[in-house]
């Protein structure tokens, strides 16, 4: 699959084609925003990494132009600037998703495949929602029955990657890498730790426990009673 990316900052752009390629992908980078507009057009790219912040036409102007020439290829934004007005605008003006600089590059190849999966034309939903819990990705707000939960947001990262990929035994390793940007450490228990923080918030007084510890494997997020085989550690 082919990836665009359009983003001025030579460091970022040079470090995110390095690891698209080495993860697979054929990619272009291109530093200019009208440049990345005209490339976005004529091109036959799969998915498009766009930064807000361009020379000579910003993102939005970019996206903009983008949907009025009827280009339906799906846009990942890229900003410093982490304020819901943002978030809300960009999705509202049709990106797919909306990831916040500094960011690990495993978490963007993690949303890239996501967005690839979800296809060309889907746009993502502000709000994800498992029974009574609801998890809203703009405000970064979540309730469970209508009560508000708060979440640090090394928390709110993790109950995401949870709900996102509900149903999905996630293994020790690939949350550190996801959720704290760093390799696996078997000595340490930073994981077990903020799991049951989070289990805590989520779960305490409600008759289902939506986390769980499969052991051996990891964590799965499931809306069913804990189950045999499965501990709350």
């Amino acid at each position: 699959m082919k990836i665009l990316i359009i983003e001025d900052e030579p460091k970022t752009g040079d470090y995110l084609r390095q690891g698209l390629r080495e993860a697979g992908f054929a990619v272009d980078l291109i530093q200019d925003g009208l440049d990345g507009l005209h490339h976005g057009i004529e091109g036959d790219q799969d998915l498009i990494i766009l930064d807000v912040m361009l020379p000579r036409m910003d993102g939005w102007g970019v996206l903009q132009a983008l949907t009025q020439a009827g280009i339906t290829t799906p846009v990942i934004f890229l900003t410093a600037r982490d304020q819901v007005e943002e978030r809300v605008r960009g999705l509202e003006s049709g990106a797919a998703d909306y990831l916040v600089k500094p960011f690990s590059f495993a978490e963007l190849l993690a949303r890239v495949r996501n967005v690839l999966r979800r296809g060309r034309t889907a746009v993502e939903s502000a709000t994800l929602q498992v029974r009574d819990l609801e998890v809203d990705l703009l405000r970064r707000r979540v309730t469970r029955a209508g009560k508000r939960i708060d979440l640090t947001p090394k928390e709110f990262g993790l109950l995401e990657l949870l709900v996102r990929r509900q149903g999905e035994v996630l293994p020790r390793s690939l949350i550190a890498s996801l959720v704290w940007d760093m390799n696996f450490d078997s000595d340490t228990n930073v994981i077990e730790v903020a799991m049951r923080r989070l289990r805590a918030k989520v779960d305490e007084g409600f008759d289902v426990r939506l986390i769980q510890t499969v052991r051996g494997m990891g964590y799965v997020l499931e809306a069913q009673q804990t189950e045999k085989g499965q501990d709350e550690g």
